[in-house]
């Protein structure tokens, strides 16, 4: 995803005066900003920053979503409506059967030790932004039985 798309989006959302889509994507593109400034590339801004942002905002926008109170029905669909937006723009991640494929053909000196620790160092290195963290996590884990 490139930022000049987000931007953009942003700009159609407002001209519709849809409010909570242009607020979404209007915090999608202040995180990235701000996570490029902090990684000193302010003017040069790559798509795998950009997913990896909007990977990390939808993450946090479904925590919202799983700690909301259940009587604030309100905020819960605000907060809905936000990560259904963040959703559209996300990356599409691999799943557990690619995982597994990736690691066992990438990283089959590595896994021979059985060592969860090492394994999962090398392997966040290649997979990070590309599949979950927590299914990395698991299909490691089957992989040091």
């Amino acid at each position: 995803m490139e930022l000049e798309t987000l931007q953009k989006d942003m700009i159609v959302a407002m001209k519709a005066k849809d409010k909570p889509r242009k607020e979404a994507i209007s915090s999608l593109v202040s995180a990235v900003k701000k996570v490029a400034i902090d990684e000193g590339c302010r003017d040069d801004i790559k798509s795998d920053l950009v997913d990896r942002v909007i990977l990390k905002e939808m993450k946090t926008v479904k925590e919202q979503i799983d700690t909301c109170p259940a009587e604030r029905t309100d905020l819960k669909a605000e907060y809905e409506t936000r990560y259904n937006v963040i959703k559209e723009y996300a990356p599409s991640l691999l799943s557990a059967e690619e995982v597994r494929a990736i690691i066992e053909e990438k990283f089959a000196d590595i896994i021979a030790t059985k060592n969860k620790g090492p394994i999962m160092k090398a392997v966040m290195g290649e997979l990070k932004g590309k599949a979950d963290g927590k299914v990395i996590n698991q299909v490691v884990g089957e992989l040091c039985k």
